[in-house]
């Protein structure tokens, strides 16, 4: 063939270090415009975002050439330099070292946008632990709870 063709579209999640809740709206707009701008850097296309207090929903059409792994590095670290840099919050700010990416079809577009969308409703019902929990056990991930948000292992 002379072209090659993907569609990836990747529901990612990952979460401060020590799940601290110091997103905070006076920067949460700006750091949502940042990933546009970096995933845009990187090939590929922000389909939607939604910044927690303490962890991040990405919707994202992963561009073929990328690797989830070293895509999700990237854009954590250059997020965590910016926030830094900005002295957007107190102290040092890092990502958690893990994330989640799971796979989303076509078909499925829509109803993970809006979910992402209404994190805010959502995380009045269900807390982020119990969210990933679902989410890891929906895709039929082999866990152990007790050790995904572990501060010892991060």
């Amino acid at each position: 063939m002379a072209h090659s063709f993907a569609v990836n579209i990747i529901h990612l999640v990952f979460a401060v270090k020590y799940r601290q809740a110091i997103i905070n709206k006076s920067f949460k707009n700006k750091l949502e415009k940042f990933f546009n701008k970096i995933i845009q850097e990187r090939k590929s296309k922000l389909i939607e975002i939604y910044a927690r207090p303490d962890h991040v929903h990405l919707l994202i059409d992963l561009h073929r050439t990328y690797s989830i792994a070293k895509f999700t590095q990237e854009i954590k670290a250059v997020s965590s330099k910016f926030i830094n840099d900005n002295n957007l919050c107190p102290g040092k700010f890092e990502w958690q070292t893990g994330y989640g990416a799971f796979s989303v079809s076509r078909s499925l577009i829509k109803t993970v946008r809006n979910y992402i969308r209404n994190q805010e409703q959502h995380h009045q019902k269900q807390s982020f632990h119990d969210e990933y929990v679902e989410f890891l056990k929906n895709w039929d991930i082999d866990i152990n709870p007790d050790f995904i948000f572990n501060p010892l292992m991060d």
